[in-house]
């Protein structure tokens, strides 16, 4: 049975329109919600750095319009300025949308890569989801919550080129509605600083005092695995909690189950037959 377009599939007009009401509704949970938004930046780093990450702004992608990266450079550098420094104090709330507005073509924003329904496309101020990749890997490696993370679920969209983070750890935005957003619900303020080189976008978080913990992100059991004819991408992505003193493990959650199908050719890989009961 052939199934039902949604509103949203109909025509490029009905997308657009189902676009600005999930940016409305947004907007009118924003306004109604209780949470503190932070704003305040900062010149002056605070005073400990917890961790840094650098990202290769520029990467084999495929048979990617090379342009698309150029365009996702110019972009980055419009929008980083408007993060760095941010201060999240306890108890308020990250919005990277809330920082870094719309990107619009008038704000000098270029057309950059984008996933949509899962298919590489292109759009006005794509390639924002390499930003909020980074600020969540920094987080990762604090006590701060994450409150909103989507993933591109389900894809291995390009092949691994450069990778340093483990696979399964991206983002995906989308303005407004589709956020990055932490809290901080420690008992001292935390600061993002973000800046781009010539090659890479470049994050450290800070806070005011050292911690007692530091955290490891791990990915295990990946593979590539073959089922009906077609080939997924499996894995678990761990992150440990360790005290500093010690050595000890406090703590050990898996924050990511990987099986994505593999959107890219497939030659160069190791595949292994997935053994199911079916």
């Amino acid at each position: 049975m052939k199934r039902r377009k949604l509103f949203c599939e109909i025509s490029p007009i009905t997308y657009g329109i189902s676009i600005l009401k999930c940016q409305l509704v947004r907007r009118m949970q924003d306004l109604f919600s209780p949470a503190v938004f932070a704003k305040q930046k900062s010149d002056s780093p605070l005073p400990v750095c917890i961790y840094k990450h650098n990202s290769l702004m520029r990467r084999k992608l495929g048979n990617v319009d090379h342009q698309l990266q150029e365009h996702k450079v110019v972009n980055l550098n419009l929008s980083a300025p408007r993060v760095s420094g941010i201060l999240i104090r306890p108890g308020e709330t990250f919005s990277f949308w809330r920082l870094v507005g719309n990107c619009t073509k008038k704000k000098g924003y270029r057309e950059g890569l984008l996933i949509r329904g899962g298919e590489v496309s292109r759009g006005i101020g794509g390639g924002m989801c390499q930003f909020t990749n980074l600020i969540h890997w920094l987080v990762l490696h604090t006590p701060l919550d994450i409150l909103e993370h989507h993933h591109h679920d389900g894809m291995d969209l390009f092949p691994d080129y450069g990778r340093q983070i483990p696979f399964g750890t991206g983002t995906s935005i989308l303005y407004n509605y589709l956020d990055y957003r932490f809290q901080n619900n420690t008992d001292q303020a935390y600061q993002l600083i973000v800046y781009t080189t010539k090659k890479h976008l470049c994050g450290e978080i800070r806070t005011i005092r050292p911690l007692t913990r530091k955290y490891h992100i791990r990915a295990e059991n990946e593979c590539f695995v073959e089922h009906h004819g077609e080939v997924f991408r499996t894995g678990d992505v761990f992150r440990e909690c360790v005290d500093k003193t010690t050595g000890t493990l406090l703590e050990r959650q898996l924050i990511k189950s990987n099986y994505a199908k593999v959107m890219y050719d497939i030659k160069n890989l190791l595949i292994t037959s997935e053994k199911t009961g079916d």
